[in-house]
């Protein structure tokens, strides 16, 4: 297939020099270029943030059927990059009162009271700690009842707070308590609490009838045209649909660089707080986080298959570590037919969106962003 850069498209934060713009699409099309060769990528939007600047550079089609190239209102499945979002929604609750991370489950879904959920916490959902929840729910749990019922019946397998199971359950129910605690839906707290006012209005839980014509066509690693069969657990663990200027709008939050209002950006700054050491990364409230220079073994360490999808250690950080600059915070992101990557380095005020529609090797996402970073860091050097 061949490389093709469709679209630059360069906005805010008092613009940028021609020559820097030039600068940072050299670095991506050679980050990303051999990628989309070498795995048949159909196209992908690539988000790129520094201090002086925000750009989004386009490349490929969104389908492979019709020839449609991807442009900056193409929307791609972002996976579990949803579920930063999740996290950043209880932190929000937390800041305004209405729950504590200390808390236990079953203290807001008083439904699962007398269950084992009674010693489970909000931070372990957070942190995928609470004992062992599987990656997925069953595939007989289809509906909301029968989903409490699974909760209600859960055993872990691990003492909570001590070993980490990346799991979609774990994140459903830190937005379910999320919800719950503030008194409102799901989806409706996340567009009105978040969305809003980030100015993120190319971000979707369901798409309508209208933006279909903006929605990427995906294809699995055979090459089978997908997209994403909302489950159970879509909304609050990996349901999101986004466009790359919207999830650059995100990066930027988390990075300080919006003008916020005061208890919302605290509240994004609080999920980058380190909780537990799993391996040679530091778990924070879903985001991920390496000091920084962050060597390329180190993350593709951490987001690896075994930390993926195998129970890990986990060490519990006391006392935690607060926000800080020094680091990069990461999060991947996959559904059957798309592939995410976020990462950023606060201090630097740089940071990376990789968003494709081909589930192609997460390996291959991190070394590309680790590529444009080193260049984005090198660049603002010289400044």
């Amino acid at each position: 297939m061949g490389f093709v850069a469709a679209a630059i498209v360069a906005a805010g934060l008092g613009g940028a020099a021609a020559d820097e713009r030039a600068s940072i699409k050299s670095t991506v099309d050679e980050a990303v270029g051999p990628v989309m060769q070498k795995f048949g990528v159909p196209g992908m939007a690539v988000g790129i943030v520094t201090k002086d600047g925000q750009y989004v550079f386009d490349y490929g089609v969104a389908s492979k059927e019709t020839g449609q190239p991807v442009t900056d209102t193409t929307l791609f499945e972002i996976g579990s990059v949803t579920k930063t979002f999740t996290a950043t929604l209880a932190a929000y609750a937390q800041i305004k009162g209405h729950l504590q991370l200390a808390d236990s489950v079953s203290k807001h879904l008083t439904s699962l009271r007398g269950s084992s959920l009674d010693q489970v916490t909000v931070l372990q959902l957070a942190t995928h700690t609470p004992g062992g929840f599987p990656l997925q729910v069953p595939d007989e749990v289809t509906d909301a009842d029968q989903l409490m019922a699974y909760f209600r019946n859960w055993k872990p397998a691990y003492a909570p707070g001590t070993t980490r199971t990346y799991s979609n359950p774990s994140v459903a129910l830190l937005g379910m308590v999320a919800a719950k605690s503030m008194n409102g839906d799901f989806a409706a707290l996340l567009q009105g609490k978040l969305f809003a006012p980030l100015g993120m209005s190319r971000s979707f839980l369901a798409i309508s009838e209208a933006e279909q014509r903006d929605y990427a066509q995906g294809y699995t690693k055979t090459d089978a045209p997908v997209r994403m069969s909302p489950g159970v657990i879509a909304s609050e663990a990996y349901g999101l649909r986004m466009t790359a200027g919207d999830l650059l709008r995100f990066v930027q939050a988390n990075m300080g660089m919006l003008s916020l209002d005061a208890e919302l950006q605290q509240a994004i700054t609080a999920t980058h707080t380190g909780y537990f050491r799993v391996g040679e990364m530091t778990q924070d409230l879903i985001w991920e986080q390496y000091a920084y220079p962050a060597e390329l073994t180190s993350l593709l360490a951490g987001n690896s298959a075994k930390i993926a999808l195998e129970p890990n250690a986990a060490s519990a950080i006391d006392p935690t570590l607060p926000p800080r600059e020094g680091v990069l915070i990461n999060k991947t992101g996959s559904t059957n037919g798309f592939g995410a990557y976020v990462a950023f380095v606060p201090a630097k005020k740089i940071g990376v969106v990789l968003l494709a529609n081909k589930n192609y090797p997460i390996e291959a996402r991190v070394t590309a962003a680790h590529r444009i970073l080193t260049g984005l860091d090198a660049n603002a050097a010289k400044d």
